[in-house]
């Protein structure tokens, strides 16, 4: 598909439509159509085909297009169709478009002379050119051929079986009357077996299989005719558009007059059997004017006649009179079959009403008097009988009082009228298959060679309401459909297969489970509905529950509610069910499918008629009377199944067609209105895709539709060709003529038997072969030059033959050596071979003493005694061999001493698998034993540990009480110390107050003492001073207290006692002194002193470079961000004296707390990096230190080694001890730390003396101790 070239794209209406592609999609194509420029519509990529250079030239065959796909096999039915061509061939395969005209010449005298004798593809497509095909295979092949007429109803299939019958019997019958009445019969058959339809004016309401018998010397000798499943539900009922069978028509429109008053016959309007349908009669202008007035109905006065040009109910009434009289037809017989036709429509008339009596029957009405004496007058029978056989039926009894008593049971109106309707269809089938008989009667025959037979079954039918007709037709159709894929595509296929052609398989859609779903045994439609017909009380909606419930899962089958078509959607479930047929789904209404399964009457109605009067009546129902009279029981309706007959007939004929060679005629109805001159592509597609021409094309595309046998070829062309080369057996003289010819090896094919032709290429063959002598006389050269360049091929052939044969002579020299040695080793190995078997099965029982080996090395008892054993079987079997080698022992011998051999070890390996049994035993059971113990154990290591958890829950209990208590007792020290302070700050007020009186008079003092000084001075008297004197009174006589110490409170004086009481002063010691005090001392005072200005010391440092960090740079911390949090907003008081006190006795703490390190606290928002921080104080002061982190190695820390890093705050100070669940166990803390690595970094910090001692370091040196 290149850019810009037309391509077929699909369109709802014309099937395909010319456009370009303007864009490419994943499964699709955007295309733009060349008739709308500017609107493009996207066409899935598989629906899109290449168009041909030119898309208005037609060819006679499609294969020889350059593209083979529907869309060009549509566009070269549509030209043609345009130009009046409506044949066209695909292959072998004719299609034939309806021209709903008459094409001038096109079925002439003259054009059946032309295609006489004729190949196929000679000359342009026709309807006789298969028929001349079908006679030439049956003549050459010796084999009975058949054409199928196939197609929809008014696609022409019985004009076109018309036309093949007509040109079989004039171009070879033997020219006498029996040909003519061949071709007559088809009229008669039409007429009492074809009606109008809304689909086709001339629709076959039944099936044929015409068969025309030839002789052996290939002449028309006689004929048969088959019928299948005539529609007689028609009879009674049409739809509103449709007629009933034509006779009925003729007979009221072209009968004559004293015919018309000894029938009794009128318009048809006036008969129930007719005028529920169409009433109008064909006709053209002038005939219609030689029908009088009172033979039309109304609706034919007030819209005209029906127009068809190939029907006329006037004028085809004396044609089938001509017919009739020429198959051999007496007036006599002729007025027999116009009668029983008359009575059938006067039978129709009877009208019922309720009896009004108590008995629940009913009664023909007064004024159906006149019409039921007609129809008893017209059909021989009693009126009185008729009377009563149509208002009740008669029953006998079968068991209880007087057998076989015969009881009169009334109808009621609807029973009566099924009764008569019952009636109306078994005279009028009896009748059709009288005229059939009749018909076959005509043309008879003695002996027949071949035959051709030409079938014409209704097509695929699907209408808004289908029935049981549809579906026994439609069910024929699937059928014809697998015969056609197995004849043309699947033999197709072998055939190339068996040749060797290499073809590629064309897969096409098999409908086998749509044929098993209808016909399968006990479980197929026709049967389920054969045994619903057989129930005493039969109903239309159990058949359909059962279908549907035997077939809920079935591809084929589904319920009407899931149709495409709203009409369907209405039927309920049980009211009938839809089958996706090959041509597509069809709805089926079941009510009366019982009903019309069932071909059979009431006893009394059948006995009644076949007791009638009249001898032509009476034969009607003779044979059917005989073979049922004794079986059917009075009263009782019998069944025929008219569903399984039918499916009898279809596969006897279709056995038939097995047994014979094929071809296909595919009939097209171009458009649904019936009209010239009109292509509805869409419609025309669908037919041509059911009808399975798109999958020939596939094949054909790559295959070879035209073939010959060699034989066929040479007995063709053997009088063009001299002497010379007619010698040539069949294959070389085809091999040596299409050398000659120079033909495309891509045009043929060389198979087995046969040449196979590309379509189109046998007609140029033969056109060669047949053209004039100076150009043969050239070819006979150019054969004559391939023969010697092939015989001189032949020659170097021979000489190489020769040399091959000497090679071989020398090998079969070296064979013959071969061989006699091969025999001489044979003979050797035939005396030797029973020693060598021997020995090959004594060491095949030696290699199994490994198994013995393996049982006594799991044994653990007896191993000596059970070796020894081993050992002496080992010798005998050593002894066994070596007396095979020395001596000439027999077979039977060596089997013998090998079978004790066998058993023997068999014998021992038993022993030793019982001892190892024994012993695995009591091994089992010292496991068990083993596993009780464990499990003993394992129960009181859970007692253990559950008795160490419930331990541990009361410590933690009593560690919280503990908190709990130490934190009232804090609150109860925080409240005494905050009065005590405000004490302390009101007697330090009074203090001051009186400190500034005294500090007043001392002042006043001073000034009266400076005021007498310079008195003094001026009177220049020395005055001694006395202040010292006076100052010693005032502090021995005033009540001012000397300092602000004296004055102060109890509290305060006690607190600055207990600040001065200091024993040691630390301040000027270095520190590494305070380290090594506390490392060594064994004063308790001094150490806790030490231990207080060390932490006071570390504090400072720690304060200090924090302050005097660097910028930007990573806080180093000690303990958690919270501890230190708490410290700075809660210092701790001075630290009591007493605390100082316990050196060895003091209190073991242990703390875990979440912890963060300050750089990963902004890049973790989630605390993925949450570690734990464990600490254990010995006393007020931390000992170790432990931080864990889910990414990162732990860090222990040891006070001593590591004080720089570990928290320098109390215990006090970090509020540890005021955290809720902070506080855990000694041995959760031992287990961290013990994991963690911690006893080894302890234990190497002892060993290198930089751990102070703490409770940790003197637990873990007691340990090692």
């Amino acid at each position: 598909m290149e850019d810009g070239k037309p391509v077929w794209a699909p369109h709802p209406t014309d099937g395909f439509q010319l456009g370009t592609i303007v864009d490419i999609g994943a499964d699709s194509l955007t295309i733009e159509p060349l008739k709308q420029k500017g609107k493009t519509f996207l066409a899935p990529i598989n629906q899109v085909f290449p168009a041909e250079d030119d898309v208005n030239k037609h060819v006679e065959d499609n294969c020889s297009l350059m593209y083979l796909n529907e869309a060009t096999l549509l566009n070269n039915v549509k030209v043609r169709y345009s130009k009046d061509k409506i044949y066209t061939f695909v292959a072998n395969i004719l299609i034939a478009v309806n021209p709903y005209y008459d094409i001038p010449k096109l079925y002439s005298p003259d054009t059946i002379k032309q295609y006489r004798g004729r190949s196929l593809g000679t000359l342009p497509p026709h309807v006789y050119a298969i028929a001349d095909k079908a006679y030439r295979d049956m003549k050459v092949l010796k084999m009975s051929q058949s054409i199928i007429v196939s197609g929809e109803s008014g696609a022409g299939k019985t004009e076109n079986t018309k036309f093949v019958l007509r040109y079989l019997t004039t171009s070879y019958g033997t020219g006498q009357d029996i040909d003519e009445r061949i071709v007559e019969a088809n009229p008669l058959l039409e007429a009492f077996g074809n009606a109008k339809t809304v689909r086709n004016n001339n629709s076959s309401r039944f099936g044929k299989f015409v068969e025309i018998h030839f002789n052996e010397k290939n002449a028309v000798v006689g004929g048969f005719v088959s019928h299948y499943l005539l529609e007689k539900s028609r009879i009674c009922r049409q739809s509103p558009e449709e007629r009933n069978y034509h006779i009925f028509y003729r007979l009221c429109a072209g009968a004559p007059e004293d015919i018309r008053q000894k029938f009794h016959l009128s318009s048809p309007d006036t008969f129930r059997y007719l005028n529920r349908g169409c009433t109008r009669f064909f006709a053209s202008k002038d005939t219609d004017k030689k029908i009088l007035q009172n033979q039309k109905s109304p609706e034919h006065l007030k819209s005209g006649p029906l127009k068809d040009p190939l029907l006329d109910d006037h004028g085809d009434f004396s044609r089938m009179s001509v017919a009739m009289k020429k198959i051999g037809l007496d007036d006599t017989e002729k007025l027999d079959l116009f009668r029983v036709v008359a009575g059938v429509l006067h039978l129709g008339n009877i009208d019922f009403e309720e009896a009004g009596s108590t008995s629940g029957g009913c009664n023909i009405r007064n004024r159906s008097d006149q019409t039921l004496e007609y129809c008893a007058e017209l059909l021989g029978l009693d009126e009185d009988g008729l009377r009563s056989s149509l208002t009740s039926r008669v029953m006998q009894t079968t068991a209880g009082g007087a057998k076989a008593t015969a009881i009169k049971v009334p109808l009621k109106v609807e029973q009566a009228n099924n009764a008569r309707d019952a009636l109306a269809k078994a005279i009028y089938s009896r009748l059709f298959d009288h005229v059939v008989t009749r018909v076959n009667q005509c043309f008879p025959f003695q002996s027949s060679a071949n035959f051709i037979g030409v079938l014409d079954i209704a097509g695929f039918e699907y209408f808004e309401h289908n029935s049981f007709e549809q579906f026994c037709i439609n069910y024929c159709n699937e059928k014809l459909q697998q015969f056609f894929n197995e004849r043309i595509l699947k033999e197709e296929q072998e055939l190339y297969q068996r040749e060797g052609l290499g073809v590629n398989e064309v897969h096409y859609v098999d409908n086998q489970d749509c044929i098993d779903l209808v016909e399968a045994k006990l479980v197929g439609i026709l049967d389920i509905l054969d045994e619903e017909s057989r129930l005493p009380q039969p109903s239309d909606q159990h058949f359909t529950d059962t279908v549907h419930g035997k077939h809920k899962d079935h591809f084929r089958l589904t319920v009407p509610r899931k149709s495409k078509l709203t009409v369907h959607r209405n039927v309920r479930d049980d009211e009938g069910f839809i089958i996706r047929h090959f041509a597509g789904a069809v709805c089926y209404e079941t009510t009366k499918f019982v009903e019309k399964n069932n071909d059979a009457l009431h006893m009394s109605l059948e006995c009644l008629v076949s007791e009638s009067r009249d001898k032509f009546v009476q034969k009607l129902f003779e044979s059917s009377n005989n073979s049922r009279g004794a079986k059917q029981k009075a009263g009782k309706l019998g069944f025929i199944s008219v569903g399984n007959k039918f499916k009898t007939q279809l596969n006897i004929l279709l056995e038939k067609l097995r047994s014979t060679g094929s071809s296909f005629i595919r009939c097209i109805k171009p458009n649904l209105k019936m009209v010239s001159h009109q292509f509805e592509g869409a419609q025309i597609l669908s037919q041509l895709q059911c009808s399975g021409m798109v999958s020939v094309l596939d094949l054909m595309q790559g295959g070879f539709p035209s073939r010959a046998p060699f034989h066929e070829l040479y007995n063709m062309y053997q009088k063009y060709m001299p002497p010379k080369l007619t010698r040539l057996d069949p294959r070389l003289f085809c091999k040596a003529l299409f050398k000659a010819l120079g033909l495309n090896e891509n045009d043929y094919k060389f198979g087995l038997t046969r040449v196979f032709f590309r379509p189109g290429k046998f007609a140029e063959f033969d056109q060669i072969m047949k053209s004039d002598p100076d150009h043969l006389a050239e070819l006979v050269k150019k054969v004559n030059k391939w023969l010697i360049h092939s015989r001189w091929k032949k020659v170097q052939w021979c000489a190489l033959s020769v040399i091959k044969l000497k090679n071989k002579i020398l090998y079969r020299t070296g064979a013959c050596i071969v061989v006699q040695k091969t025999v001489r080793m044979w003979l050797c190995r035939k005396k030797h071979k029973p020693r060598i078997d021997g020995l090959v099965k004594v060491r095949n029982l030696k290699t199994r003493m490994g198994r013995f080996t393996e049982v006594v090395s799991g044994l653990k008892e007896g191993k000596q005694e059970v070796t020894k054993q081993i050992q002496e079987l080992e010798a005998a079997i050593d002894a066994l061999v070596l007396k095979i080698k020395t001596t000439m022992m027999s077979r039977l011998d060596i089997d013998h001493d090998h079978q004790a051999l066998v058993r023997r070890s068999e014998q021992l390996l038993t022993a030793l698998q019982n001892k190892k049994k024994e012993e695995e035993e009591r091994e089992r059971l010292r496991r068990i034993q083993e596993e009780m113990e464990r499990e003993r154990k394992r129960r009181e290591e859970e007692e253990q540990r559950r008795r160490q958890e419930e331990e541990e829950r009361r410590l933690k209990a009593e560690m919280e009480v503990k908190r709990k208590q130490e934190e009232e007792e804090r609150k109860r020290r925080d409240e005494e110390e905050r009065r005590i302070q405000v004490e302390m700050e009101q007697q330090l007020q009074v203090e001051r107050e009186e400190e500034v009186a005294r500090q007043a008079v001392l002042e006043q003092e001073r000034r009266d003492r400076e005021l007498a000084l310079r008195i003094a001075q001026s009177e220049a008297e020395l005055i001694p001073d006395e202040s010292l004197n006076d100052a010693g009174l005032r502090s021995n006589g005033s009540s001012v207290p000397s300092s602000p110490e004296k004055a102060a409170g109890p509290q305060v004086q006690a607190s600055k006692a207990a600040a001065g009481a200091k024993k040691y002063e630390l301040s000027k010691w270095k520190y590494a002194e305070l380290r090594d005090a506390i490392n060594t001392s064994c004063d308790i005072e001094l150490l806790a002193a030490c231990r207080e200005e060390f932490h006071r010391r570390l504090k400072v440092y720690h304060a200090w470079k924090s302050k005097n960090k660097k910028r930007n740079a990573d806080t180093e911390q000690r303990a958690p961000k919270s501890i230190t949090d708490y410290a700075q907003q809660n210092p701790a008081p001075p630290v009591p004296a007493r605390q100082y006190e316990v050196a060895m006795n003091r209190q073991q703490r242990y703390f875990r707390i979440p912890f963060i390190r300050p750089g990963d606290q902004y890049k973790d928002q989630q605390n993925k990096k949450k570690g734990w921080w464990y600490a254990h104080f010995d006393g007020p002061w931390i000992a170790r230190q432990m931080e864990l982190h889910p990414d990162k190695h732990p860090v222990l820390l040891v006070a001593g080694k590591d004080d720089m890093e570990m928290c320098e705050l109390s215990l006090e100070e970090t509020g540890l001890s005021r955290k809720r669940g902070a506080e855990i166990l000694p041995r959760q803390f031992e287990e961290v730390w013990e994991r963690c690595g911690g006893i080894q970094y302890l234990r190497s910090a002892i060993e290198s003396r930089q751990a102070r001692p703490t409770y940790a370091t003197a637990m873990l040196q007691g340990m090692f101790k």
